[in-house]
């Protein structure tokens, strides 16, 4: 079927995917959507992440089960992606809707004892300003929550990221940014969604600005190289991921052995120099830590680009 596009949104795309090609979890079982080549330019539509079930004061505090939550547009077939690659995901724009919203949570989040009751506030967004009241405006920031392969084995949620990607919730995933996911299934089956207008690290209260809209992307690949968990690049800086159930030190810890790993394996640094180098010059963080809260908690290490390390990989 021939999806129709608005080439006023992006012009310059290879392909279109509509946002009515999604799943609510990541799998080898999914049939693909759309099927390109490496290098091709793809727009794809996402829902935010209530799938637009949130849309005002009438159904702000709907209640959205957890198998509705974080649709993603997909999967998307790259043709020549095998087992052992890396797929390089280039976020070239992204163009939000014009309304998201925020939610918090009783008993959900690093505030919770300081609030009695579910709330929401919705925002604005326009020519690149996000207001939240009268007194609060600031840059939009767009970013995607969700992206993501087929995982080795299994179905896996859209909820909690993992090796695989899935919801890493990292703010530096926006325009401008590649991110580098490792291949498990021939052709990837690459998916997306979970548009946020901004986002804060860690995600405190459990959203970002929840948002739907429009994406760019360029995909490429990295044969037979590759890492345990995803990793993204930006123009100064690229950044391993750590995933934990609900247990931020061994979230860290994965982040720091991944840079680690990827500094003595791709830059010939011994593990003595490139743990000095990371505390003296990495910056360890968190994407995503709602506590309290049951799932996933994701960190962040960065490392600056500099000669001794431009980049993830030593060939790219």
């Amino acid at each position: 079927m021939i999806q129709e596009r608005n080439t006023a949104i992006f012009s310059g795309a290879d392909h279109y995917l509509s946002r009515d090609n999604h799943f609510f979890s990541f799998s080898a079982r999914h049939a693909p959507a759309l099927t390109v080549l490496p290098g091709d330019v793809i727009h794809v539509q996402t829902w935010d992440c209530y799938r637009g079930a949130i849309t005002n004061s009438e159904n702000a505090l709907a209640t959205i089960p957890d198998n509705e939550i974080n649709p993603a547009t997909g999967p998307i077939f790259i043709t020549g992606a095998e087992p052992g690659d890396t797929l390089l995901v280039t976020i070239l724009d992204i163009k939000t809707g014009a309304r998201g919203v925020a939610r918090t949570y009783p008993d959900n989040g690093q505030l919770h004892h300081l609030i009695e009751k579910q709330y929401a506030r919705f925002f604005d967004v326009h020519d690149g300003v996000v207001t939240m009241n009268e007194k609060v405006s600031f840059p939009a920031t767009p970013m995607l929550g969700v992206i993501g392969v087929a995982p080795e084995s299994g179905e896996i949620s859209t909820l909690p990221a993992g090796k695989h990607g899935g919801n890493l919730d990292n703010n530096m995933n926006g325009i401008g940014a590649t991110i580098y996911l490792p291949v498990k299934h021939p052709g990837a089956l690459l998916s997306m969604g979970d548009m946020h207008a901004s986002m804060g690290d860690g995600e405190i209260c459990g959203t970002g600005i929840e948002i739907a809209g429009d994406v760019l992307i360029r995909v490429e690949l990295l044969k037979a190289k590759g890492t345990e968990f995803p990793v993204t690049e930006n123009a100064s800086s690229w950044m391993t991921h750590g995933v934990a159930n609900e247990d931020i030190p061994a979230a860290m810890q994965i982040a720091c052995e991944e840079a680690a790993g990827l500094l003595v394996k791709e830059w010939g640094f011994t593990i003595e120099d490139a743990f000095i180098f990371l505390s003296v010059q990495g910056n360890l963080g968190l994407a995503q830590a709602v506590h309290p809260s049951t799932g996933t908690v994701i960190a962040k290490m960065t490392v600056p680009k500099i000669q001794a390390c431009p980049s993830p990989f030593s060939v790219a």
